[in-house]
């Protein structure tokens, strides 16, 4: 099993990052799936609009190969980044089908909220993936709190996650 961690932030190294990792780290040790290298798109900013480009195309597989993916964004706009759609826009509809998406948004503040269940989630879906889980929307000002917070997400929804990472699920 291999969890995939997405990253749509424009600035490298990011609190949306930190957040990310830590949810794959905290799914990865409840199953013991392998998590990937994290995909930061940021880094390949300057190929995203470059037809073809070998390594986009090699980012599109691994993501579209992925068992459970983490797509992470901060909220721009009401909604994800630019950098996020112009990667996903390579991709026809329904070339995520058979992976299992989590949406997660660092959002600036509790009018964000629902940016990740009506902006996201629906990308996601359009996109193939499964979303059976809530998003997360998650307040980039508590990005010290993350261990804490994720662990209570993850208690909440891995009954819903488990199954696609092939893992037990061991009432809370």
């Amino acid at each position: 099993m291999s969890i995939v961690i997405l990253v749509a932030n424009p600035q490298p190294g990011s609190r949306t990052r930190l957040v990310a990792e830590e949810l794959a780290a905290q799914l990865a040790g409840r199953s013991g799936a392998a998590v990937a290298p994290t995909i930061e798109l940021a880094d390949v900013a300057g190929s995203l609009f470059t037809f073809p480009d070998a390594s986009i195309d090699a980012l599109l597989a691994q993501v579209a190969a992925a068992h459970v993916l983490i797509v992470a964004s901060p909220t721009y706009k009401a909604t994800y980044t630019g950098l996020l759609k112009a990667f996903v826009d390579r991709y026809p509809a329904g070339a995520l089908g058979g992976v299992t998406a989590i949406p997660l948004l660092t959002i600036g503040g509790p009018s964000h909220a629902l940016a990740v269940e009506h902006g996201l989630r629906p990308l996601l879906v359009e996109l193939g993936a499964s979303t059976p889980t809530a998003g997360i929307a998650f307040p980039a000002g508590d990005v010290d709190r993350r261990t804490e917070i994720i662990g209570t997400w993850v208690d909440a929804q891995w009954a819903r996650i488990a199954p696609a990472l092939d893992a037990t699920v061991v009432p809370a």
